[in-house]
């Protein structure tokens, strides 16, 4: 005879988890992120505005009005078709091979620096670091001279060359903290499985300094980028000078082109603020490298 089995009866005594309430924020939590939307917003806000200037009419520059009553976005067209893109890739010619060059002098400096405790080590590194306190508008006349002699005014090549020597001595020092705080045995690891000095560094400890060397190469470009000075006294004709200077044309002596002026600075700030963004995590690790040990 069969036995027919009564259905399982549903668990009804199962506990069910008890849900946590949700915690309001701390007063001092809310007043810290109040305050930090409200200093984000002081150093936006110029932006914000740079960027409606751009897009309003010449004859609406005076208007008492945060927002345009008409937006003119021919403005930022008129920035590829009036010959200024031939000057935002001067730029990036000059900020990359400033960026390039440093990278080429500063790693092998910062390394050896880092890893071998010659006579005079300290003196050099404090030498590169003396460097730092010289600007190039106070070494404007020699620099001019300097390039003269050589042949190398109104040349890229002389962007380049300055560009890359004052931002070399930060490269140098912060490389040399990221090398140091990288142990010694992980290089003496990789000889043991047979690599060369080379091969160590390229292998185990460039890896490692990677974030270091990021940082260095992102600020290198930064300055290289924004330069103005150096540029507007080593360039005069317009094919060779760098957006920075190409820019300064919409300033006349009667009146300034305002919506050209700050559509073109507009265009120019783009690159470096997505360059920025990509990889700021990596830039706040190496700018705390060797803090912590």
């Amino acid at each position: 005879m069969a036995v027919r089995t009564a259905p399982h009866p549903a668990r009804s005594h199962a506990r069910s988890r008890p849900v946590a309430p949700r915690r309001m924020p701390k007063l001092k939590t809310v007043i810290l992120a109040a305050v930090a939307y409200v200093i984000a917003f002081i150093f936006l806000f110029p932006y914000l505005i740079m960027l409606l200037t751009a897009l309003r009419p010449q004859s609406t520059l005076r208007e008492a009005t945060i927002f345009p009553s008409h937006w003119m976005w021919s403005n930022l067209a008129n920035f590829w078709t009036g010959g200024l893109a031939h000057n935002l890739f001067v730029t990036l010619k000059v900020a990359g091979g400033s960026t390039l060059l440093v990278l080429l002098v500063a790693l092998p400096a910062a390394y050896y620096t880092a890893r071998y405790k010659f006579r005079g080590r300290v003196a050099f590194l404090i030498l590169v670091l003396t460097t730092q306190m010289f600007q190039p508008t106070a070494m404007l006349v020699g620099i001019y001279r300097e390039f003269y002699q050589f042949g190398l005014v109104d040349s890229i090549w002389s962007l380049i060359l300055v560009n890359g020597g004052f931002n070399l001595a930060f490269a140098v020092w912060i490389l040399n903290a990221y090398f140091s705080s990288i142990p010694r045995e992980l290089e003496e690891a990789a000889f043991i499985d047979g690599n060369g000095r080379f091969g160590a560094l390229f292998r185990i400890t460039l890896p490692l300094a990677m974030p270091g060397v990021i940082t260095a190469l992102i600020f290198t470009f930064i300055a290289a980028w924004n330069e103005f000075v150096v540029a507007l006294t080593l360039t005069t004709s317009p094919q060779n000078q760098p957006l920075t200077v190409a820019l300064n044309s919409f300033i006349g002596q009667y009146e300034v082109d305002w919506q050209n002026l700050f559509a073109g600075s507009v265009i120019a700030t783009i690159p470096v603020i997505i360059l920025f963004a990509l990889i700021e995590r990596k830039v706040v690790g190496g700018l705390t490298a060797g803090s912590i040990k």
